[in-house]
């Protein structure tokens, strides 16, 4: 991770001081509209993302990963995860330690875990947390269906007569069997605390989870609240000052704006009209670090992958020569320079030997035209084919520069690859939910850092990231037997070996690299680097 801030004379103008010319070049903010009169610039943060958050609720079917911020800034959990201080003096989240947030203390045996809230934490009309909504919105995430209850899952949390309020204070969770990832699966985003009597109060009989209403009105209790949300263009939080599940946040106000032009999030972040940009593209990330009063931050996303998918639902990729010719045909170092900038880690040109159970890993393949053309010969289809390469527009900062490095390739060896654009918000159903992309560029990151975990989500039949539509058996059973398995166990190590050794030769998914979250800051700190890669603006504060 690298933080990089050069300081200057140059003057900053305050975004409530913006006018008309000096905004035109990078998009006029609106601010003045959603704040009070009585609002100050240091009391105020704004964000500025690519990104459109299209729902409150995390629980909610089609939910895109962006809308999950909310999750983490408006609800609480009982348990968090850590903060660990960077060699180079920035922060990140700490997987080793597990901290409370609405819990005050938890004791765990191999039946249950049993947790104690605190006596002082309320929801945002100033009713007490108690352990009932504790129960119902855990049962809820584990009733919804698709992404949350997958989730709950992975952490053996699947059944709504699991949880037990036992008392006003006192919540338990049923253990089916113990686990190494039940505790970390509740410091996750999915896992929060919704203040049941409004939802229960909002429900319907063929709305039973307060689905559409919690869609637009969240009821939590964490550090901020939604003071509005104009969807595609801005969401407001403001502060809980009654949050008891960490230290309150160092401002009173944050306002995350959607900006979709990369450039115009440039220029309001170099000009100080803005004081954080998120996700900032690789090239933006390499040009800016040492600016005039820029910090870059640029951190490896753990257990994190840009991959190609070959969806195994297609004739040609049912053919393992084919798997391997593109695999050798791609030009890994050219993507890894082109389109990241240099920026995370490669995952290509490994040794042939798996000597150890770190992932992600580099795979065994490079780039050799030769053998590529050898593969295909080999295949069922030496004669070539032809097949839509699909990316999304709401990435096309990587996919884009990679799918057109890929095409080329491929066309060396008989492949005709037409590049084929899905709107970001269509991406998901089409890649992930419907999974009906031949050929695809994809991303997916394990939010619990374990191999097991990375497969649980991408290689088992029928999950979500399972974008290729791969089903092997074998795979099933590992991944179900090395899931709760604790790392120490001597069966573990060999396990996850022969899955590294399958992913290798049955090739669903090709690894790239391993990408890095990057954000940029110009007066604002406490930046915190987490797992989800979503903003947490509770640990920022204007400087």
């Amino acid at each position: 991770m690298t933080e990089i801030g050069v300081k200057t004379g140059t003057s900053r103008r305050s975004f409530l001081k913006m006018s008309g010319s000096a905004a035109a070049g990078a998009g006029v903010l609106p601010f003045l509209r959603v704040l009070p009169a009585s609002a100050a610039a240091g009391d105020t943060l704004v964000v500025v993302t690519g990104d459109t958050v299209n729902s409150l609720d995390l629980h909610r079917t089609g939910t895109n990963r962006a809308s999950y911020q909310v999750a983490v800034n408006c609800y609480d959990r009982l348990v968090s995860f850590g903060t660990k201080t960077m060699p180079d003096g920035s922060l990140s989240y700490d997987y080793a330690i597990i901290e409370p947030e609405l819990a005050e203390s938890w004791e765990i045996t191999d039946a249950a875990i049993t947790f104690k809230l605190k006596p002082n934490a309320t929801f945002w009309d100033g009713s007490k947390v108690t352990a009932e909504g504790v129960r119902w919105s855990f049962a809820r995430a584990v009733s919804v269906g698709g992404f949350p209850t997958v989730q709950m899952k992975a952490g053996l949390l699947q059944k709504p007569e699991q949880f037990e309020a036992v008392d006003e204070a006192t919540f338990r969770i049923h253990l089916l069997r113990p686990s190494k990832l039940t505790l970390p699966d509740l410091a996750v985003p999915v896992p929060f605390v919704i203040n049941s009597k409004v939802a229960k109060a909002n429900a319907t009989e063929k709305d039973p989870w307060a689905m559409e209403y919690l869609h637009k009105t969240p009821a939590g209790s964490g550090a901020f609240k939604v003071a509005r949300w104009d969807a595609g263009q801005q969401l407001v939080y403001e502060r809980n000052d009654a949050w008891v599940g960490g230290p309150l946040p160092g401002v009173r106000r944050v306002i995350v704006r959607e900006v979709p032009n990369p450039s115009n999030r440039r220029a309001l972040l170099e000009r100080g009209d803005v004081q954080v940009s998120f996700d900032i593209p690789n090239k933006d990330a390499q040009e800016l670090a040492g600016k005039d009063r820029v910090s870059v931050y640029s951190t490896p996303v753990e257990n994190c992958i840009h991959a190609v998918g070959l969806n195994h639902g297609f004739g040609p990729f049912k053919d393992a020569n084919v798997r391997k010719a593109v695999a050798w045909s791609i030009p890994y170092e050219d993507i890894f320079q082109t389109a990241a900038y240099g920026r995370g880690a490669k995952l290509w040109g490994g040794g042939d030997a798996i000597d150890g159970i770190d992932w992600p890993r580099r795979f065994p393949y490079g780039t050799d035209i030769d053998k590529a053309k050898d593969f295909m010969a080999r295949s069922g289809f030496a004669t070539g084919f032809e097949v839509p390469l699909s990316i999304s527009l709401g990435l096309a900062d990587w996919m884009e520069p990679t799918a057109l490095l890929i095409q080329e390739n491929l066309a060396k060896i008989g492949i005709k690859a037409t590049i084929e654009k899905i709107p970001g918000a269509n991406w998901r159903t089409a890649a992930l939910v419907e999974k009906r992309l031949p050929l695809h560029l994809e991303n997916f990151g394990g939010w619990l850092n374990y191999p097991c975990y990375y497969f649980y989500w991408a290689y088992k039949k029928g999950h979500l990231f399972n974008s290729s539509n791969y089903d092997n058996p074998e795979v099933e059973t590992l991944v179900d037997e090395t899931l709760d398995m604790q790392v120490s166990d001597p069966e573990y190590a060999p396990k996850i070996k022969r899955l590294f050794e399958i992913a290798i030769e049955d090739l669903p998914r090709i690894p790239l690299w391993q990408p890095a979250l990057n954000v940029a800051t110009n007066g604002a700190s406490g930046y915190e680097y987490w797992f989800h890669r979503q903003l947490d603006a509770r640990s920022l504060s204007r400087t």
